[in-house]
């Protein structure tokens, strides 16, 4: 079996090729998902407090908003935040592989942002890009509500797209329609079905 990470980032698209790929009967692991569950653990709620403080620990859980927007401040905020929840994240993601592994299933998607930054990309077979330009990106996260300091911010903390694409084994283009994403993501559904017969990248 394979574990091929799709990743982009905030608004290029990665979650929804994801979900194109998961109608198509392909076996999806959401790193968010699995943030948002570590991010539940005693342990981790303790660091969170003793390296953030307690105002981000509301009642029983980590408020996560408040949570993200502190992380995104700074890049030695978000390395902190990464140091505490990597780990788990990086424990849950292998053992539910092993599992859909188990099942029988080829492939296994990885959905998740920060792939790269983490280096996580090193322990999968394969790493997908889908990329947008910036313009499209821009709209889209004004649509969202975003406010363009807040995007600016984040973007600065992310590898740019166009490294990103460098570094990945395939690269799904979304700047068009959702039946232009489908193409791609049809395209890319056949890759990953080569992909499974030679796994590992040259």
């Amino acid at each position: 079996m394979i574990l091929v990470g799709i990743t982009g980032i905030i608004g290029s698209g990665k979650t929804t090729v994801s979900s194109m790929l998961k109608k198509e009967g392909f076996e999806v692991i959401d790193l968010d998902g699995i943030a948002k569950e570590v991010l539940s653990l005693e342990d981790v709620k303790k660091e969170i407090g003793n390296v953030f403080g307690t105002e981000y620990i509301s009642g029983d859980h980590v408020n996560i908003g408040k949570m993200r927007s502190a992380a995104f401040q700074n890049r030695d905020s978000l390395k902190k935040l990464e140091e505490i929840v990597h780990p788990g994240i990086a424990e849950r993601l292998f053992r539910n592989a092993e599992q859909i592994k188990k099942n029988g299933a080829k492939s296994v998607i990885i959905d998740g942002p920060l792939l790269f930054e983490t280096g996580l990309y090193r322990r999968l077979d394969r790493t997908v890009v889908v990329s947008t330009d910036a313009e499209t990106l821009t709209g889209r996260l004004k649509n969202r509500g975003m406010d363009e300091e807040d995007v600016k911010r984040r973007m600065a903390l992310q590898i740019p797209l166009k490294e990103k694409e460098r570094m990945a084994d395939w690269v799904v283009h979304n700047n068009g329609t959702v039946e232009d994403l489908k193409k791609e993501t049809a395209i890319l559904l056949e890759k990953i079905k080569g992909w499974e017969v030679e796994p590992h990248a040259p």
